[in-house]
């Protein structure tokens, strides 16, 4: 379940029908009411949130519309929407997935050459390797170049029992950043709070970063990567959302 792809946007946006946004507490955490209309996911379910941190970050999407409602634009609020509808259904399958990408892990695939690369590489990923081990029992096997190899087994359980340990948000997060990085390694270390969203998402494009320096980037390239690095940071503020 890639919580990032699936998504698409009515033809006819809607316009914007409220004026003010607020935050409410709630029976079971905090909701939202549009012009005192209460918040609600697709599916007709009241939009309740665990914490006012992370209600205040979706109210701020409501809150930032214009004219007509961007839903692309979004993001914490379809993210919301998922934990309610969806993630609790399929828990199981959501951590074999994320368990799925640490078994070929983008922070484990070295490069053979240039010796510039691999020290980036090194110097960027082999701190986080480290930390996952030391604190999580995430144990990953090294490989240099772009042939497969096998993760210990325990580690890919170990990552299954992180997401299971989760609860339906902070799952939902997880696996929203999973293929946002490529890494399951740096999505927990962003989970963990040992990176920042920002930060995960630099060490997540090392290679395209060496390649940019040695080639330039485009205009097209560019738009993406700012695109991206606005995922980063919402997962970021999600998590912390959850922590506070």
């Amino acid at each position: 379940m890639d919580l990032r792809k699936g998504f698409h946007e009515p033809q006819e946006k809607p316009r914007r029908f409220y004026k003010a946004v607020t935050v409410v507490e709630v029976d079971g955490g905090h909701g939202i009411r549009l012009d005192g209309r209460t918040l609600k996911t697709p599916r007709a379910a009241p939009l309740i949130l665990p914490t006012r941190a992370m209600a205040d970050q979706i109210a701020a999407e409501w809150d930032a519309q214009t004219d007509v409602i961007e839903m692309a634009t979004m993001h914490a609020t379809r993210l919301a929407n998922t934990a309610i509808e969806t993630i609790g259904g399929s828990r199981e399958g959501v951590a074999d997935q994320i368990a799925d990408y640490a078994a070929s892990d983008l922070v484990c695939y070295f490069a053979e050459a240039p010796a510039t690369l691999v020290g980036r590489q090194s110097e960027a990923w082999e701190p986080v390797l480290a930390r996952a081990e030391a604190e999580e029992g995430l144990q990953f096997e090294r490989c240099i170049g772009i042939v497969h190899r096998p993760q210990p087994p325990q580690t890919l359980t170990r990552v299954r029992e992180i997401a299971l340990s989760l609860d339906d948000f902070a799952l939902a997060g997880l696996a929203f950043a999973v293929p946002l990085y490529g890494s399951a390694v740096l999505s927990i270390a962003v989970l963990r709070g040992w990176l920042s969203g920002g930060k995960a998402f630099d060490l997540s494009r090392v290679d395209e970063a060496f390649q940019e320096d040695q080639w330039g980037i485009d205009a097209e390239a560019a738009e993406r990567v700012a695109r991206l690095r606005v995922e980063a940071s919402m997962v970021d503020q999600w998590f912390r959302g959850l922590a506070a």
